[in-house]
């Protein structure tokens, strides 16, 4: 099995088994550096310009983005009980960070809430919170996950032409030039660069070719890895064929390059401790640390999905070690950092095995940025887009639709409902609108399926209702349905002998028609059930 057959294998395993020993891919092997490493420099060559540009859309010095990919790869990997997940600034927080920065007047009052959105996290993860993390409906994390596959087609296909008038990264529908999604990709059309075009092309071939021959057993020279070099010797080599082909400097990477020690200790912010004593401090903080675990906890979800040895990472300790890590990246300057589904995915889709990958990713950032950011500021954009690209192809996989559509109603419905607002939004507005279509495709569930038997023998005059282990709130609707139709005289008895658990609503609502029983002359009695005593309203 390849990389990208178990990529959509896992995406499109809704059973979620444990692992097989006939199947390959079941185990990491015994020494995974030769796989690790390689994933690393694939993240890494991917995270470097995705670190840039969602430092420039939020306003944000652009080293504050490369402090967070390290500080996300290095301090977070290290803490992660994840394997694959890869951390960084978030491209679903840059409208936050924005207004924030606006609101508190400075960045560097803005790092105040930063590591205190910090300590909201660690708090969270105290309480158990990561709990939420079971409850996303798989078919909303797959509609997620293909979501975020044709975002990356979509906006990297401006790059690709060599049209970057929005910053890489961006994932919402309507941008901060004013255009969208959709608008943009026309414009690029129109403002094609040749030699972002002939690199972009090359770069996908390539990827193709990696793919799909000999060239995958080697480890060691991944094909994005190969992509990049190819990319920089061809913007020094096409120029030669013909003017017309010269790139310039605004469609390459363009990392800060620190000339000396104190030019990169200028680099650097630190906080404004005079800005704790502000509300709008704390608000902001708040609304960072509860934002930042949403997205972490929806990114650690998918992460598991694709992961080809079905690993499941713990989610309160992945909430504390983004704590940690935004504690720390506040006190240097970072923006905030959450999980990152793009590098996750690529990490995956690179070959990745263990954490070491992110946390190595993080190393070379830091190595890069202080030794080579010269080097690196060659790498043509067109380039990295066309990985991106061949990224969100395996993710928007057709067979995931497929694979959504043979599940039924309840499972394709919400899946293209989040597909679709996600794609005409942004991540977090367009998961809250899939997770209240799959939520009401629950609440119809339980409705079709009632929390109790009818056990009453044929012909008898005793309605006998025996209760599941089990009782929800959600299953008060289909309860309230049948008691509300038992005519006039009836006799019902509800046995709750083997319940171990029934919710409260539930308890309240057989206690209230208790009395509405006696006004309708119906005989109700329980078994095995303690009623409080009626509610106040009556």
């Amino acid at each position: 099995m390849t990389w990208t057959e178990a990529v959509i294998h896992r995406l499109t395993d809704a059973s979620r088994p444990g692992p097989s020993a006939a199947d390959d891919t079941a185990l990491p092997a015994a020494s995974p550096w030769r796989a690790d490493v390689p994933a690393a420099v694939v993240v890494f060559l991917v995270a470097v310009p995705l670190c840039l540009g969602i430092a420039l859309a939020s306003g944000a010095p652009l080293f504050g983005g490369v402090i967070s990919g390290i500080v996300g790869g290095i301090v977070v990997g290290s803490l992660s009980g994840s394997h694959l997940m890869v951390s960084g600034p978030a491209a679903g927080l840059t409208a936050i960070v924005v207004s924030a920065i606006a609101t508190l007047g400075s960045y560097p009052a803005f790092l105040v809430a930063v590591v205190l959105a910090g300590g909201v996290q660690l708090t969270l993860a105290a309480l158990r919170a990561g709990v939420i993390g079971y409850y996303f409906p798989s078919a909303v994390i797959r509609g997620m996950l293909a979501a975020i596959g044709l975002i990356l087609i979509l906006k990297q296909i401006p790059h690709a032409v060599g049209y970057d008038a929005d910053y890489e990264g961006d994932e919402t529908f309507v941008q901060a030039t004013g255009e969208n999604t959709f608008s943009a990709i026309a414009h690029a059309l129109q403002s094609i660069e040749p030699a972002a075009v002939v690199l972009s092309l090359v770069a996908l071939a390539m990827l193709v070719l990696w793919d799909n021959t000999a060239l995958k057993k080697n480890k060691m020279l991944p094909g994005p890895l190969a992509v990049v070099v190819a990319g920089v010797v061809g913007q020094w080599v096409l120029p030669w064929l013909h003017p017309a082909l010269q790139l310039e400097a605004e469609h390459l990477v363009s990392l800060p390059t620190p000339r000396s020690l104190a030019d990169i200790g200028s680099l650097f912010a630190f906080p404004d401790w005079s800005a704790i004593a502000r509300p709008e401090t704390w608000r902001i903080a708040v609304t960072l640390g509860i934002v930042a675990s949403l997205e972490t906890l929806l990114s650690l979800e998918a992460t598991d999905r694709m992961d080809p040895f079905k690993r499941e990472a713990p989610t309160d300790r992945e909430l504390a070690a983004q704590g940690v890590g935004n504690i720390v990246a506040g006190l240097i300057g970072g923006l905030p950092v959450t999980g990152v589904i793009v590098r996750s995915a690529a990490n995956v889709d690179a070959g990745a095995q263990t954490k070491r990958s992110a946390i190595i990713h993080g190393v070379l950032l830091l190595i890069a940025v202080l030794t080579i950011p010269m080097l690196l500021n060659m790498i043509p954009l067109a380039s990295l887009a066309a990985i991106l690209i061949y990224t969100g192809f395996k993710l928007s996989h057709p067979r995931l639709l497929r694979h959504a559509w043979a599940q039924g109603r309840t499972q394709w419905l919400p899946f293209l409902v989040t597909v679709t607002a996600i794609l005409l939004s942004d991540l977090l507005v367009g998961i809250t609108i899939g997770l209240a279509v799959g939520f009401v495709f629950i609440l119809f569930d339980q409705l079709r399926y009632p929390c109790f038997t009818v056990v009453s023998p044929q012909g008898s005059v005793l309605t006998r209702l025996k209760l599941q282990e089990q009782v929800s709130f959600l299953h008060k609707a289909s309860l309230a349905r049948l008691l509300d139709e038992l005519p006039a005289g009836a006799r019902i008895e509800v046995d709750g002998t083997a319940c171990q658990h029934i919710d409260h609503d539930v308890l309240e609502f057989l206690s209230d028609f208790r009395q509405t029983a006696r006004l309708r002359r119906i005989d109700f009695r329980t078994v095995g059930i303690d009623l409080p005593a009626v509610s106040p309203s009556h």
